[in-house]
């Protein structure tokens, strides 16, 4: 596992914007949320932050930490910069997101506007496949390391089986 997980590398397999035609044809636009987990014990909880491509669903960014705008940040540093520099986002109303994307191209939505399903959804088939990420469950992570590496090698493997659009 840890073999596997070393041969992921940073940008987790996603395939990015090609060039400036490719961003004025689509618009960049992407989701953000995050997700409690816990490791070793409930007490121990951690927040699995992503955001994915709204086009092509692939998650462009990860980070596991709390649930402060130091971890949004952390989080927002991770993303490419070209969706940085130009996508709109779309999140829920939690307050480190309005604190770190910029307010033009921050859009936080209420889940009937449903501009965030896809992450949702995401974070389901996550639960799915990591035993450790589902909820009143007997398989957990007793290191935080361990918990990272089996969730960024199965965002790795879900990248690698969609095609960019």
């Amino acid at each position: 596992m840890v073999e596997r997980v070393a041969a992921c590398p940073e940008h987790l397999h996603a395939q990015f914007p090609k060039g400036p035609a490719h961003m004025v044809i689509h618009q960049l636009e992407a989701e953000a949320d995050e997700i409690r987990t816990f490791v070793q014990r409930k007490a121990h909880r951690q927040w699995t932050w992503m955001a994915m491509d709204a086009v092509t669903r692939q998650i462009i960014a990860l980070h596991v930490g709390d649930r402060s705008r130091d971890s949004a940040n952390e989080l927002w540093a991770k993303i490419p910069g070209v969706y940085r520099e130009q996508a709109t986002f779309h999140t829920a109303q939690n307050d480190p997101y309005k604190r770190v994307i910029a307010a033009d191209r921050h859009k936080a939505i209420t889940k009937k506007a449903r501009k965030t399903n896809h992450i949702e959804r995401f974070n389901n088939t996550l639960r799915q496949r990591v035993s450790r990420r589902a909820r009143e469950t007997l398989s957990f992570s007793k290191k935080l390391l361990n918990h990272i590496r089996a969730i960024k090698y199965s965002i790795c493997h879900s990248n690698l089986t969609k095609v960019a659009a």
